[in-house]
């Protein structure tokens, strides 16, 4: 932190003070990321407690996402225009009461109004404000291991929530893990004094249409995803709409701008050349992180047939070796650059993701996948402890929220769309393989072929052998056997395919850290000092 009064004339903390706000910080990180994580292991639970559906509390998850989505860039300019600070204790207390009505909920409505829409508007506003408090309370090599310390708890959050939710909700309630969460959130808030408020010094004037061409735009894209996801249709369309949107926001801000009128962001941020490799770096790192998780789960939990608890154990070693990298690097890299930093973290996870492909069909426990996943946890830890910091340090703090806004609708259009793409790959090449090898099947009659066309066509699942033996128990021994033994074989071959969707991220995350290391390395910006632009 500074070592100066602040310009709200706050004085600086202790050390000890710095270390607290810092822990209290990626605590509410963690809660953010946990959330989505442990309603989706929660999903059969919720749907028998509250006797709903399960589409139904799909759709409210989906809801959620997409709500945060869709106001997280409106998200910044809120803080601009009430304070950081109240933004993020706003957003805190979004969270808190979408927890508190999980606790409490007897109805889907419940969930849909308090959790999905409440907490999505929380998201959008503790996102940007968190960044941005973040820049304002710390200097130097502090906001630099604040930053990784921060982004190791998102990383953490997002590889352990499935273990924590699915052990919570197996041997307790999944009502006991919102409430967790609600007591998290007022650990947080009962350090509120330790943090000081960043004050706004620019245009306080509103850019309405701006903000509904954010939500059109920002709203569409992730909509998109979700319904592509589902394998629903117009998904085209709803993506077209969406980009569009997002280009008639460009052009909008540029002639505001031009016009000297206040926009909902400043479109010079992009005339930075680091702004806009950060961002870049920040969508790619997500894209390979969401596509990674839903390959490896699907594999531990379809192919090896590990429950929850075996799975998150099976990641233990991604999770625990981004999270200390991270840890590790935020207090060991002030003198190392940034930029190589970074291309080492991308160098590392797709090696890492390399050495899972010829893995997959051979392993038969999950720890054969130990030294691939510590090597890519170390790449992701790398990553983390560096891009959030090195995309918004030059930032001044007239514009951080701003910029805090893109830079988190990068993270969270990257991890959507891996998660999205990854899983839709998946299932395309299950079906396609599925197909070819019981149509080369001398068991199968061409009737069978046909019918098990069909039915991967409707409705193409990744399924254990365990489970598709008993949905075939009124066939007969040899076609249940033939079926099983292409169910074996199809699986491999479809999770080795969708790894080559992180695995590109990767690759491509890499040829931009080269880039990078032509670029001059970020200097932190002073208070009412100018944005750096490269």
């Amino acid at each position: 932190m500074t070592s100066e009064p602040s310009a709200s004339g706050a004085k600086p903390v202790s050390g000890r003070s710095q270390r607290l706000l810092a822990l209290l910080l990626s605590m509410a990180m963690f809660v953010l990321v946990v959330d989505t994580s442990l309603m989706n292991v929660s999903i059969s639970a919720v749907v028998e407690d509250l006797g709903t559906t399960v589409s139904g509390v799909q759709s409210a998850i989906a809801l959620e996402a997409l709500v945060s989505a869709a106001f997280i860039l409106i998200g910044g300019k809120i803080g601009d225009l009430i304070g950081r600070k109240r933004a993020y204790v706003l957003g805190l207390i979004g969270y808190a009461i979408g927890a508190t009505a999980m606790t409490f909920a007897q109805s889907l409505l419940a969930v849909v109004i308090f959790w999905a829409v409440l907490g999505g508007i929380g998201a959008s506003l503790l996102l940007p404000a968190m960044q941005s408090l973040i820049h304002g309370n710390f200097e130097g090599a502090a906001q630099k291991k604040v930053y990784a310390l921060v982004g190791a708890a998102a990383a953490i959050a997002a590889a352990v929530g499935p273990l924590l939710g699915g052990f919570i909700t197996t041997f307790l309630s999944w009502r006991i893990g919102f409430t967790l969460e609600v007591v998290i959130i007022a650990v947080v808030l009962s350090g509120i004094r330790l943090v000081r408020d960043v004050p706004y010094t620019g245009a306080r004037g509103i850019d309405f249409a701006g903000a509904i061409l954010s939500i059109l735009g920002m709203g569409g894209i992730v909509l998109g995803i979700l319904v592509w996801q589902e394998g629903g249709e117009s998904v085209a369309a709803v993506l077209a709409t969406g980009v569009i949107a997002l280009a008639a926001l460009v052009y909008w801000l540029v002639r505001r701008k031009r016009r000297e009128k206040p926009t909902l962001l400043d479109p010079d941020l992009f005339r930075s050349k680091m702004f806009r490799s950060g961002i870049s770096q920040q969508m790619l790192q997500q894209i390979a992180l969401g596509g990674t998780m839903i390959a490896l789960p699907i594999y531990l939990q379809m192919v090896l047939e590990y429950n929850a608890l075996q799975a998150g154990l099976s990641l233990a070693p991604l999770s625990l070796s981004m999270f200390g990298t991270a840890l590790l690097a935020g207090k060991v890299a002030a003198n190392r650059r940034p930029s190589g930093l970074i291309r080492l973290g991308f160098a590392l996870l797709t090696l890492g993701l390399v050495l899972l492909v010829p893995i997959v069909p051979r392993a038969e426990f999950g720890w054969a996948l130990l030294i691939p996943l510590l090597i890519a946890g170390t790449g992701l830890g790398l990553l983390v402890s560096q891009l959030n910091n090195y995309t918004l340090s030059p930032i001044t703090e007239e514009r951080v929220s701003e910029a805090a806004s893109v830079n988190s609708a990068a993270g969270s259009f990257g991890l959507s769309f891996g998660l999205a793409f990854a899983g839709a790959i998946l299932l395309a090449t299950l079906s396609w393989s599925f197909t070819g090898l019981a149509g080369e099947s001398p068991v199968l009659s061409s009737a069978e072929q046909q019918r098990v066309s069909r039915v991967l066509e409707e409705d193409a699942e990744v399924m254990s052998n365990t489970r598709l033996d008993e949905l075939l128990a009124d066939q007969p021994q040899n076609i249940r056997d033939e079926i099983v033994r292409i169910n074996t074989e199809a699986r491999p071959v479809a999770l080795q395919v969708a790894l080559l969707v992180p695995i590109l991220a990767g690759l491509i995350g890499l040829f931009n850290s080269f880039r990078m290391m032509r670029l001059p390395d970020p200097a932190p910006s002073k208070p009412g000092g100018e944005t750096v632009l490269g």
